[in-house]
């Protein structure tokens, strides 16, 4: 039986890991769980159903007999500090960072879905190692069991599949609405990530991942088009052999290999049907089109805070764009114009995680600016 803690267990990532949970009781038992501030109910009725002793809510949530509550900003960080076999992190954006590094300060290993710890922090995470962090991300599980196939010395690159969200075929994006960005082709996610898909941000935020995750440079990483979504990523070797990890785009196999790794679970994922015909299309990514990717290249090489500028300026802008405030063209363009702006005066190297907020809240507030002169 594994203990496991569920942090962000009222979003995608964490309802489906506790639907994995469900269907197998006997290998699993959730000791607690963690959610933010729009659906405490919710998170009280899991903790009821699944018998959970201990909850940390952003908000005030219901009383349930025989469940601990802890209430607070900081709720997600004491629960990830709880001992367990894996915790896993399905909190979405940079406050992500702050349990990630508290499950690892006690030694804890962490079944990351939370890209942005190692976008805003990897250098502080990286410090307890990578034997302590199993990918969540569809493109970084598939990484991770593709490099199984071979030496870590052998590998030349690595390549992830981005699906080019709903714009692939659509060259205007100057009149995209908030509606039109969360009708994704393939994915079925919550609303940040979903637009990050539509400016391919998301897969700027990868390669920085990939490049922690896996330890290579940025020159050996990189993205490409893949509308079906079953190819998740590929591993290229020196020999010239590419290996790929292909099932259909489901969550739910990348949750339950990281929660159950180094096994796997039976029918996690409906397999692919090679009863059917089907076709798989790769292309390359308009750069042009999609400029969020070579700047999450450049921040990254850079390094220090720049990742962290990149993510938060995007996480102003993107908030903007829901609550239709700025154009969904000006997303990427503010994100470029903050990290312009920053770029000199990002420090190199991150001592701790009060300079991870101190620097995301420059980028913030420069981002706030941009998006008042947009919308004045």
């Amino acid at each position: 039986m594994r203990e496991i803690v569920i942090l962000g267990s009222t979003g995608s990532i964490g309802v489906q890991a506790l639907e994995i949970v469900a269907a197998h009781p006997d290998k699993f038992r959730v000791i607690a769980m963690s959610a933010g501030r729009k659906n405490p109910t919710l998170l009280m009725e899991q903790a009821k159903k699944f018998n959970v002793p201990i909850v940390g809510s952003m908000a005030p949530a219901p009383k349930v007999d025989g469940v601990t509550v802890i209430e607070g900003d900081a709720s997600s960080i004491e629960i990830a500090a709880i001992p367990c076999d894996i915790v896993l992190n399905g909190i979405t954006g940079s406050i992500g960072l702050g349990p990630t590094l508290s499950a690892l300060s006690v030694g804890n290993k962490v079944a990351l879905a939370n890209k942005e710890s190692l976008v805003a922090g990897g250098d502080l995470v990286m410090k307890y190692g990578s034997d302590k962090l199993i990918p969540v991300d569809s493109e970084h599980s598939a990484i991770f069991q593709a490099l199984l196939a071979g030496k870590a010395s052998d590998v030349k690159k690595l390549i992830l599949t981005a699906s080019g969200g709903p714009f692939r075929d659509r060259q205007d994006l100057s009149e995209v609405s908030v509606a039109d960005a969360l009708n994704h082709p393939t994915w079925s996610m919550g609303e940040v990530v979903t637009i990050n898909s539509a400016t391919l941000l998301n897969k700027g935020l990868e390669i920085i991942e990939a490049h922690y995750l896996f330890d290579l440079p940025y020159e050996a990483i990189e993205a490409v088009i893949h509308p079906q979504s079953v190819v998740h990523s590929f591993v290229e070797f020196i020999d010239g052999s590419t290996i790929a990890q292909a099932s259909p785009p489901n969550m739910k196999g990348p949750i339950a290999y990281a929660l159950s790794y180094p096994e796997r679970i039976s029918k996690a994922c409906a397999p692919i049907d090679w009863s059917k015909a089907s076709k798989w299309e790769f292309m390359p990514i308009d750069i042009k089109k999609y400029p969020a990717i070579e700047l999450a290249k450049r921040c990254g090489q850079a390094g220090g805070g720049l990742p962290a500028v990149y993510n938060a300026a995007n996480e102003v802008a993107v908030s903007a764009f829901l609550a239709e405030k700025i154009k969904f063209s000006a997303i990427i363009q503010t994100v470029a114009r903050v990290v312009d702006a920053l770029s000199s005066n990002a420090p190199t190297t991150i001592r701790d995680i009060a300079d991870v907020s101190a620097i995301e809240q420059s980028a913030r507030i420069k981002a706030d600016e941009f998006i008042k002169g947009i919308s004045a």
